[in-house]
């Protein structure tokens, strides 16, 4: 089993698999009003330098639940690269904490604070990769859907929520079409791996520029963003680029039954018309939701014997 939970092409199938059961489990659980304390006494040090809403919210609140404790720091707060380098960051850390979240910048930092910490790391957010997102993600669709027979759509940016999208799909054989424009398609590395990863669990990965065609008869229809932080300089070409992919009224023409998905935040009449997002086929909500139960499992299996968690 891996130390840290970097991407989810790190872990197997199997990994995978029993980390969205149990976290569907601690969901059941929470809803019966039971917060088992299997985390009584650990420590999670959340490194953050992007703003953050559900990230930040639902790994204190799930460590919280779990009967640990998490402390809150920001870039400002550490000065990685100014004050201190990675590798001595991580190494104090380990020496205070149980387990270290990063939401970093860079995907290159993250892996760095894990080869050195000799805690577990997680990622909570890097340029290349969003894995705990992606958790969450086939954790909804699977409530709705066994994930060998979900057929999912993503349009828009091939960016690192699309990345983790397209490995967790990969890996656990779920059906993916992902439309993007050419000039945005999905990083070359990712979906090498992605096809490795395809080609044992026999999911299916297309991947195209028309966003019709890859809708059409789709029982999920994923987007995010246009232009994510760090790429406010680009937000007029990019709109200009990514109109033909809003997801609206037209383009769920073509998938009648589909479920709609987003990560959040969102761009009301971007990427996504309010109709669609704020509809009765938006599962927006439930996604952030599962965040908190996705990720209580991940920090299970990374601190407990494989036995307990």
């Amino acid at each position: 089993m891996p130390k840290d939970f970097l991407s989810v092409a790190d872990w197997s199938p199997e990994e995978l698999s029993r980390i969205l059961d149990r976290a569907r489990e601690l969901k059941e659980l929470l809803g019966k009003g039971e917060r088992p304390q299997t985390l009584q006494g650990r420590t999670l040090a959340m490194y953050f330098e992007h703003p953050s809403l559900r990230t930040h919210v639902t790994f204190e609140a799930g460590m919280a639940q779990l009967g640990g404790h998490a402390v809150f720091l920001t870039s400002e707060h550490i000065g990685i690269g100014t004050r201190e380098s990675a590798g001595d960051v991580a190494q104090a850390l380990s020496r205070w904490v149980d387990v270290v979240v990063a939401r970093t910048r860079s995907h290159a930092l993250v892996e760095e604070l894990a080869r050195v910490a000799t805690v577990p790391v997680v990622n909570a957010l890097t340029d290349l990769l969003h894995p705990c997102q992606a958790m969450a993600d086939l954790m909804t669709v699977a409530e709705r859907k066994p994930l060998s027979a979900a057929r999912i759509a993503y349009v828009g940016d091939g960016n690192n929520v699309a990345h983790s999208l397209m490995l967790a799909c990969a890996s656990l054989g779920v059906e993916l079409r992902l439309a993007t424009p050419a000039s945005h398609r999905p990083a070359q590395r990712v979906r090498r791996r992605a096809e490795s990863l395809a080609s044992a669990s026999g999911s299916r990965i297309w991947l195209g520029d028309d966003p019709i065609e890859a809708v059409s008869g789709v029982d999920f229809v994923y987007t995010d963003v246009w232009t994510s932080m760090g790429q406010e300089a680009e937000a007029g070409a990019r709109k200009a680029l990514f109109r033909p992919y809003q997801v609206n009224d037209e383009l769920l023409a073509h998938a009648p039954d589909a479920l709609v998905m987003h990560d959040l935040p969102a761009h009301r009449g971007e990427e996504i018309t309010a109709e669609v997002l704020d509809g009765p086929r938006s599962i927006v909500f439930d996604q952030a939701e599962n965040r908190l139960h996705a990720q209580k499992a991940v920090l299970e299996r990374l601190l407990l014997p494989p036995a307990k968690a």
